[in-house]
């Protein structure tokens, strides 16, 4: 939304992730609120289910996620082109985003070769089951097709003092041991994400929209 003098008052924000059983959505949910707090009108979209059924029903927590899945709308190109800003979860698979992620944004080249996402504000997040398994390497990477797209890499940086605490200054990350669900030091370092996300974001939408 623009106002009368051009300064951009509610920055749009699209959440875009991947999460099998739960757990990187529960870390979207966080980003999302942070924005929202910050008075960012958000949408929150994971990408569709690529894996054979084969393969889920050999993991029951991956089942039971698909059978409760509460996400009526899956992301689209549309949604990167309607926001400002976004933010890209997925789980670590071998030190990078899951295949289901990367199938998305390899499917943004329209977008790019329009110029459609040049200089919107862009961040990361993921989780992993092993406290060396890829988090800050999967961020890269997912931050690696930011570059490409010309957008803003925002990092979540030391820039809260909860962040302090957990330490990850290059996005909101997780460790699920023994399949835990993401603890409160990681959903909140997500919602100061988003809210990092969604400030910088206004400042970013009402230089451009100023001219």
């Amino acid at each position: 939304m623009t106002g009368s003098t051009g300064t951009v008052t509610t920055p749009k924000i699209a959440v875009v992730f991947y999460s099998a059983t739960g757990n990187v959505a529960a870390l979207a949910e966080a980003v999302a609120e942070g924005a929202r707090k910050e008075g960012a009108e958000v949408r929150v979209r994971p990408v569709r289910e690529l894996a054979p059924p084969a393969a889920v029903a050999s993991n029951p927590r991956w089942q039971a996620w698909m059978d409760s899945n509460p996400y009526e709308q899956t992301a689209t190109l549309d949604d990167l082109a309607w926001a400002d800003g976004f933010a890209l979860g997925s789980p670590t698979r071998f030190g990078g985003p899951a295949g289901q992620l990367k199938e998305f944004l390899d499917s943004t080249g329209g977008l790019w070769a329009k110029g459609a996402l040049i200089d919107k504000v862009g961040t990361s997040f993921t989780s992993s089951s092993t406290k060396h398994g890829g988090l800050e390497s999967t961020i890269l990477a997912m931050n690696n097709v930011l570059y490409h797209w010309g957008s803003i890499v925002l990092p979540l940086g030391y820039t809260d003092q909860h962040v302090m605490e957990s330490g990850n200054p290059y996005g909101g990350s997780f460790v699920s041991r023994k399949s835990a669900a993401p603890d409160e030091e990681a959903l909140g370092a997500c919602r100061v994400q988003g809210a990092r996300l969604a400030r910088v974001t206004r400042y970013v939408a009402a230089g451009l929209a100023a001219g």
